[in-house]
């Protein structure tokens, strides 16, 4: 089932008609919440009235309010509404596997927005999101651990970039600093300056420090996965945004001064070229760019941004301002490039960039770190106790053991039933761990993380999310309204399918008779025979009267017209050849009945009737309108369930809340 037969199923409740239900008056107790309605022995609330009541609507505004009349329909349906959702569920139909399988993939959905992990992550989004509205100029010096490094070596490392940032605060060039130390290959030619770069373009921990920093300041070690990083900010900017460059390349041979100064002066003769007012970009850049892949597109490359191409080449084309504006040769590893500038744009809305930036988040560490705050919000929150040294004692049974020993010996311990954690009083064993593991149904993914601590941080994290997912459905009202809208809208489809849709498409036999039951409600109003002929160039119309107006209607007439004018020019004009109803009929209900040929001009379409013989009113055939009938019969079998069910089932209202409710939603 997809989300959009929920919304026909709110469709059919919206627009379905049924008869005034009989109320019986319910006494106002005080104890405890107060129920609008019962149905059976359900009792139904207020607020899920409301809550569906409101959609699109706050009722805080007066033009929000409703009349008396909207009340009281919206009211029956809402009384429709739940009876076929208990009648639904008397049928078993919540049980079935299809059905628990549907809300199961919805509650996944409409869960997701209520969860602690999204709310960070959100504030993770749109902290990327502002910091790119910036970009940064940063040089690093980077200091790796060496192979095999024990906790010794890295305190080594760290030592080191520290007495490095000291010497740079205490006069020493940064960048001199950066070529002589860094473990960056890129260190001897660039001196550690690594140009411009915004936010999801560099490690997080690295983006997370060059952001903090002011310009000139130097940063404390910063920890990668690539070692420590002495970061220097140089420079802050506002995020220029994407350009869309084209260029002209002439490639140049390393280590060769000769063929070095004869490309050189290649490029220098194409610039020439191009400053000539008569030069065309795209036929200069066929004849000589030798980037094979864009010479033939007039050297056009994609959308770039900043950081997203070498820093030579993205240096000059954000230094281009005007469109068609054109660069001195610059120099980069790949050549020599003559960079001309086709557009630019700003950074895009956040809406716009939302999934690309999820996307990137949920790839680097950001991802765990939101997950470690989402544990340790939730420990707290749902009053986490772990049993420490049980944890320790199946830690080191994992390390020191292959695996199929360590389940082995594990099983066979006396504390296996010991509680291992507790998430909110409930207790969960080592052997509900053992289960889990083997249960193998989680997908896990060690990393850096040795196998048992991976499945157990797994089982910690299912287990509090299950936890948080009780709490919400225990104490979220809003969460609880959202859940049972959608089960009970997918409730209501099932059984509007089983019973109304499905049943009247395939019960032909019904069709006939309820047909048969209600002949005078399909009955053909006047029809005639006719040729309408809408022109779709005018400059044929003078060509196409001439043909018809001499013309009676035939039933050759149409194939003749085609012959005589399509076949050199199809698209001259469109047929409809029929037997149509005069009133209904957008065109034919502006002739005249008594002319055979008549020209009517509507919204500036030349149209042509060619009129044939009045055929009278009468009965329709069942053939003639079998798609009607089955929407009457589909309508008419809703309003018999919807009476059936209302015999079936008591319903008491509760008129002094739905009084309460009336004051609420209504112009008084």
């Amino acid at each position: 089932m997809n989300i959009k037969y929920f919304y026909s199923a709110l469709l059919i409740l919206a627009f379905s008609c049924s008869p005034k239900t009989t109320i019986k008056q319910e006494d106002n107790q005080d104890k405890g919440p107060v129920s609008l309605l019962t149905i059976g022995n359900e009792d139904i609330y207020a607020d899920e009235f409301l809550h569906i009541l409101s959609k699109n609507r706050t009722f805080q505004n007066k033009e929000d309010l409703i009349s008396k009349e909207e009340f009281e329909k919206n009211f029956d349906l809402f009384v429709n509404f739940k009876l076929k959702v208990k009648e639904a569920e008397n049928e078993g139909l919540a049980e079935v596997d299809e059905f628990q399988k549907e809300f199961a993939m919805f509650k996944e959905d409409l869960i997701r927005p209520f969860l602690i992990k999204n709310s960070l992550q959100e504030g993770e989004l749109m902290k990327a999101y502002n910091r790119m509205q910036e970009v940064v100029k940063a040089s690093h010096i980077l200091l790796q651990f060496p192979n095999n490094a024990g906790r010794e070596d890295s305190v080594a490392v760290f030592r080191m970039a520290e007495k490095l940032k000291a010497d740079a605060e205490n006069g020493a060039d940064f960048n001199d600093l950066a070529e002589k130390h860094s473990d960056d290959p890129s260190a001897k030619d660039n001196k550690g300056n690594l140009g411009y770069f915004t936010a999801l373009q560099m490690v997080y921990p690295f983006e997370d420090a060059a952001f903090r920093l002011k310009p000139g300041q130097i940063s404390e070690p910063v920890i990668t996965e690539f070692g420590y990083h002495i970061i220097k900010l140089e420079d802050k900017k506002p995020n220029p945004g994407e350009i869309r460059v084209s260029h002209i390349l002439v490639r140049t041979p390393s280590n060769d001064p000769v063929t070095e100064e004869r490309v050189l002066r290649k490029v220098g003769d194409i610039y020439t070229e191009l400053q000539k007012p008569e030069s065309v970009w795209e036929e200069v850049c066929n004849l000589y760019s030798e980037d094979l892949g864009t010479k033939n597109s007039g050297g056009t490359l994609p959308w770039i941004a900043i950081g997203s191409v070498i820093p030579e080449f993205e240096r000059v084309a954000f230094n281009l301002s005007e469109i068609g504006e054109i660069s001195a040769p610059v120099k980069t590893a790949y050549g020599y490039h003559i960079i001309r500038l086709e557009d630019k744009k700003p950074i895009a809305p956040y809406e716009e960039m939302e999934e690309m930036i999820k996307s990137k988040i949920l790839r680097d560490s950001r991802s765990t770190l939101i997950q470690s705050q989402v544990s340790a919000i939730q420990k707290s929150r749902f009053s986490f106790v772990e049993n420490e040294q049980l944890v320790d004692s199946l830690s080191n049974i994992f390390k020191n053991k292959q695996k199929q020993q360590a389940f082995q010996l594990v099983d066979s311990m006396p504390w296996i039933e010991n509680m291992l954690i507790s998430v909110r009083g409930e207790e969960k064993s080592v052997k509900n761990l053992i289960d889990f593991m083997n249960a193998d149904n989680q997908i896990v993914r060690l990393g850096k993380k040795d196998y048992f601590s991976a499945w157990y941080e797994k089982f910690v994290e299912v287990n509090l999310n299950e936890a948080e997912e009780k709490d919400l459905e225990a104490n979220s009202k809003e969460y609880q309204l959202i859940l049972k809208e959608y089960r009970d809208g997918i409730l209501l489809f099932s059984l509007m399918n089983q019973k109304v849709w499905q049943k009247a498409l395939e019960d032909s036999l019904g069709q006939v008779a309820y047909f048969e039951e209600n002949k005078d409600k399909y009955q053909w109003n006047d029809r005639y025979q006719a040729l309408i002929v809408k022109m779709g160039k005018e400059s044929r119309k003078d060509a196409v009267k001439k043909f018809l107006m001499d013309k009676n209607y035939q039933d050759n007439l149409e194939t003749r017209l085609e012959n005589t004018f399509l076949n050199d020019d199809p698209l001259a004009f469109t047929i409809q050849n029929n037997l149509f109803e005069i009133e209904s009929h957008p065109v034919l209900s502006r002739i005249m009945t008594n002319k055979t040929f008549q020209e009517v001009n509507i919204e500036g379409r030349t149209h042509f009737v060619v009129l044939g013989k009045k055929v009278p009113a009468g009965p329709k055939k069942f053939e003639e309108t079998r798609g009607k009938v089955i929407q009457d019969y589909q309508e008419y079998l809703d309003k018999s369930m919807i009476a059936s069910l209302k015999e079936n089932y008591i319903i008491r209202v509760n008129e002094e809340e739905k009084s309460r409710i009336y004051e609420i939603v209504t112009k008084n």
